[in-house]
């Protein structure tokens, strides 16, 4: 397919961004987008620079560096070079009032250097209305995340269980993963939108390793290399019979993300509890999935489904002892983690063609993290996956 973004998804996306503006915030004036991966989703192209959207003017694409990849690889209609803001403030004389900016992201430094050439008296955040915008995926999306979606399934379901064998250790297994990643055709990195946070490979762990403290906003843990770099795997853990295999991986094409978590058991099964409290979670990704309808409500959904479940079955749902997630599922797309999330304060109803990761899972002592995670899109008939239907612990024997 043709990767480069057609200029009709352009307008599309800029229209609907005004649109969610003029229904936010009636008296909006101008939107300054910093982040390289919002420039991506609204021209096609991720350069050093920024994009000014405003509300009675047009758009333009403001590129210090590189101007002629930005031409190379966008049909955004107007592209203008700069060395600083004070360049493009030239083309603003009358830049006042106020301005959305996306808030979670532009350090105050950058934004007292914009504000020196630009200025305006109030600031407000635009990051959830982009976020929502995102959200909704068009048809050129989600044949990128269906193509992502198959390669993941390939990689988790067919590859991984190749490579598993007595001895390897999980930088090993870290390492050989990736090769085979990017032979498949991953893009080589998973994006995250929470601040300051890098998962190379994938968050991997065998046996108790899967329930190790980490920073990482997820049910699952890794013990890593060291404190400075904790992830990828341990050296020292090497891989033996009776061992359970935990693996949760990002994989991206042109930038679209899939998430998805598979376990093994290798050389001898897991204990016959853990295996009935893995078949309860993949249960529940599957009554979480039929929930995932345009209409919907998020935080219902969590609240119905966490309502159901025994105080048994929450200790450690979603976690490991008091490193608890509250939430069961969270959107996908250019990043790994995207708004909406099915978790309390979500009371925007879904949409179609939404997408979101559903992850049910459990920490059992002794074991690691069972459970499993399959990325759904959101279709009147509920949700969809497009990563495959395994359920998991699958056999290494």
């Amino acid at each position: 397919m043709n990767y480069q973004l057609p200029l009709s998804e352009i307008k599309s996306r800029l229209d609907r961004f005004k649109k969610r503006m003029d229904n936010d915030y009636p008296e909006w004036e101008n939107a300054v987008i910093f982040s390289k991966i919002n420039i991506l989703y609204f021209t096609g192209t991720m350069p050093d620079g920024m994009l000014i959207i405003q509300r009675n003017g047009k758009e333009t694409l403001w590129v210090r560096r590189s101007y002629e990849r930005a031409k190379d690889d966008s049909l955004f209609q107007d592209i203008r070079p700069m060395n600083s803001y004070r360049d493009a403030a030239a083309e603003y004389p009358n830049f006042s009032g106020t301005v959305h900016i996306e808030a979670e992201f532009v350090p105050l430094a950058m934004l007292e250097r914009f504000k020196k050439y630009f200025p305006f008296s109030k600031s407000y955040s635009l990051d959830y209305q982009v976020s929502m915008v995102r959200a909704i995926k068009s048809e050129w999306e989600m044949s990128l995340m269906k193509k992502t979606g198959k390669m993941h399934e390939k990689i988790l379901e067919i590859e991984v269980p190749k490579i598993l064998r007595e001895g390897i250790s999980e930088v090993e297994l870290s390492s050989e993963l990736y090769a085979i990643m990017l032979k498949e055709g991953h893009m080589g990195n998973a994006r995250f939108n929470m601040f300051d946070t890098e998962l190379p490979i994938a968050q991997l762990g065998f046996g108790i390793n899967s329930l190790y403290p980490s920073s990482f906003n997820g049910p699952g843990g890794h013990l890593g290399m060291y404190a400075s770099m904790p992830s990828i795997g341990n050296h020292n853990t090497k891989l033996k019979k009776g061992d359970y295999v935990f693996v949760d991986m990002g994989v991206a094409i042109n930038g679209y993300h899939t998430d998805k978590t598979l376990n093994y058991q290798f050389g001898n099964k897991i204990s016959d509890e853990a295996i009935s409290i893995h078949n309860q979670c993949v249960d529940l990704q599957y009554k979480i999935a039929e929930q995932l309808k345009p209409g919907n409500i998020p935080a219902k959904i969590y609240e119905d489904i966490i309502t159901d479940l025994s105080p048994e079955f929450l200790q450690n749902f979603m976690g490991f002892g008091d490193r608890q997630s509250k939430f069961l599922g969270h959107a996908i797309g250019l990043h790994v983690d995207e708004l909406p999330v099915i978790a309390r304060g979500f009371n925007e109803p879904l949409e179609e063609n939404m997408v979101f990761a559903i992850e049910p899972k459990k920490g059992v002592e002794g074991v690691g993290l069972v459970g499993i995670e399959n990325t759904f899109v959101v279709t009147k008939d509920g949700g969809i996956s497009i990563t495959g239907n395994s359920r998991g612990l699958i056999e290494v024997f």
